[in-house]
């Protein structure tokens, strides 16, 4: 089979094969690009991009380790080392967006238009109700922001590496969302580690109608890319979150060194002489003094990859820098307002545009400086930049309860920074498809009441289908197939026309409407009984808090005295 790219004129076109179902696809490798008279080593695999040997590169794969390998994370062992790209794509696109100020100029550039990719915004079968407007009439704006490694040009092979994989089928190695309120007076981010366990859902390819199955088990996120386009990510992100989105912007590698240039530099901060160096030559070769510097160019690109040095050496640290970069970017942008010559924004702006795919809603030049206009409302103080809270599934990483209390917040259109004023409670919105009789709902009971810490709770399942048939959902049966674990209990449906279904058996048994979740792990009415439900025949809802979860590691755009905590074996004098 072949994996269907893009063109530069915005046609697709076969650039690989991909293999056959059941068997792993590789990921490429993403060394620094060597130098011409290098030989490749013997075992064919590449440094990392940042330095690493070819022992830590990743490979995606079905969930959890092989078999005996050491896949528990331990004192030296670092997370994913190719995560290298983050957020430096995303910099560079958010801050095209908040250009506005600045770039009013360029629209009458209208070739731009014509550098500007497009792709559909959602290949999945699945849809996701749009928020309900405030009292206003406004509603929030979901953008999906993917960095693509790909490698389809001489300029993106140079900034990325790894020669070998030169027209491959791109991984979406970054994935963040981000959300603009209702009354456009904050912004909030959320990134998604590149090697997050998700099932990718079935997507349809709009251009040669190919179908690209939904995953048996879960797969590492950035994969999503892969299975039809960037409508493919979007499909994921919704399916997982629940969360509508309106729009994606795809960037790759291109257009980064000058955005930085452009600005003239983006300040960071380090809180000792730092060298991204080690001596067997791994690291990115980030070298800068204590305090806060002024990077543009490579050294920009140097910050963004560095990960031997910050911290604890992990891509936790690594993104924790990007964030830093980013929020400093947008504030750069804030401060001069304008470029320092129209050469330079035009510049810009051409390297932007060649570096972005869009949806439909977003392929203009027009378009872009119309969302630039509503994103540019919000001061920094009100832009909070998180992390999806996860722990590690082998070599891997799943989201905790913690994310979906972010994911939460950010349906419920409730600011990460805590600064909202207080709302009125959101009437419940009705389902479009009516519940059937109460004796006529199938209903699955589960027992997912087992912890990190607790066994589960005996007998739960069969009680709370007990529950259930003096309730009148007589044809409630306990499952008792597998084993399972949830924090909170949910009522799960997958598809539409059973949501009527299960927002009646959630109201019966007082589980609220936000733990009601359609997905595709089930095939019919399933309620998990949580951890919070380990004993008793009534249910009571946990109370629901509106703050960022801590494990989000949040960082508030107008924190300019943040600063990068350097391993003391990567200090110099």
């Amino acid at each position: 089979m072949t994996q269907s790219g893009v063109r530069e004129d915005g046609k697709r076109q076969s650039v690989r094969h991909e293999p056959d179902p059941g068997e792993e696809e590789p990921t490429p490798d993403d060394e620094e690009p060597a130098p011409d008279d290098e030989e490749p080593a013997s075992d064919g695999q590449s440094p990392d991009d940042d330095g690493a040997s070819a022992d830590d590169t990743d490979t995606p794969d079905a969930e959890g380790p092989p078999a005996g390998s050491a896949s528990t994370p331990g004192p030296g062992r670092t997370r994913s080392p190719r995560r290298r790209r983050m957020l430096k794509w995303a910099a560079a696109v958010l801050a095209l967006l908040i250009l506005g100020t600045a770039g009013a100029g360029y629209l009458y550039y209208r070739h731009l238009n014509g550098n500007i990719k497009k792709d559909a915004l959602n290949l999945g079968d699945g849809k996701v109700a749009a928020p309900t407007p405030n009292a206003a009439g406004q509603t929030p704006l979901n953008i999906l922001l993917i960095g693509s490694d790909a490698r389809d040009s001489k300029e993106n092979q140079k900034l990325g590496g790894a020669r070998e994989t030169f027209g491959a089928t791109p991984l979406a190695d970054v994935q963040m969302l981000l959300h603009l309120s209702a009354d456009r007076t904050n912004m909030s981010v959320i990134s998604m580690p590149r090697d997050t366990l998700v099932k990718i859902p079935k997507c349809t390819d709009p251009d040669d109608g190919k179908v690209y199955q939904a995953t048996q088990g879960r797969t590492m996120t950035n994969q999503s890319l892969g299975h039809g386009g960037p409508g493919c990510a979007v499909a994921t992100w919704q399916e997982l979150t629940g969360i509508h989105i309106d729009h994606f912007i795809m960037v790759d590698f291109a257009g980064v060194v000058s955005m930085a240039d452009a600005v003239g530099g983006v300040p960071v901060c380090v809180d000792a002489n730092i060298h991204s160096r080690t001596s067997d030559g791994k690291g990115s070769g980030l070298k800068l003094e204590k305090g806060t510097s002024y990077i543009q160019g490579e050294q920009a690109l140097q910050w963004l990859r560095t990960r031997y040095g910050f911290e604890d050496g992990s891509d936790l640290a690594r993104a924790k820098a990007q964030h830093m970069y980013m929020n400093a970017m947008v504030r750069q942008l804030r401060d001069n307002m304008t470029l320092s010559s129209p050469n330079k924004l035009r510049r810009l702006a051409e390297e932007a545009t060649r570096a972005m795919t869009v949806d439909p809603g977003l392929d203009t030049v027009k378009k872009l400086y119309d969302l630039s206009d509503e994103l540019r409302r919000v001061e920094p103080q009100r832009i909070t930049m998180t992390t999806m809270p996860n722990r590690y599934v082998g070599a891997r990483v799943e989201p905790t309860e913690d994310a979906e209390q972010l994911f939460r917040l950010v349906r419920e259109d409730i600011a990460l920074d805590g600064k909202d004023k207080a709302k009125k409670p959101a009437a419940e919105k009705a389902s479009a498809d009516p519940a059937a009789p109460d004796d006529e709902i199938p209903v699955q009971v589960r027992n997912g009441t087992r912890t990190d810490t607790l066994a589960a709770a005996r007998g739960r399942a069969g009680t709370v289908a007990g529950v259930l048939k003096e309730e009148g959902f007589t044809q409630a049966v306990a499952d008792s197939t597998g084993s399972w674990s949830e924090d909170r209990t949910v009522v799960r449906y997958p598809s539409t026309d059973l949501e009527g279904d299960a927002r009646r058996l959630a109201k019966a048994l007082g589980i609220p409407a936000s733990s009601v979740k359609r997905s595709t792990d089930v095939s019919g009415i399933t309620l998990v009984v949580g951890a919070d439900w380990r004993e008793g025949r009534a249910y009571k809802a946990p109370e629901e808090n509106d703050r960022t979860p801590k494990s989000a590691e949040a960082l508030n755009g107008a924190d300019d005295k943040a600063c990068m905590q350097v391993n003391p074996a990567f200090t110099w004098d």
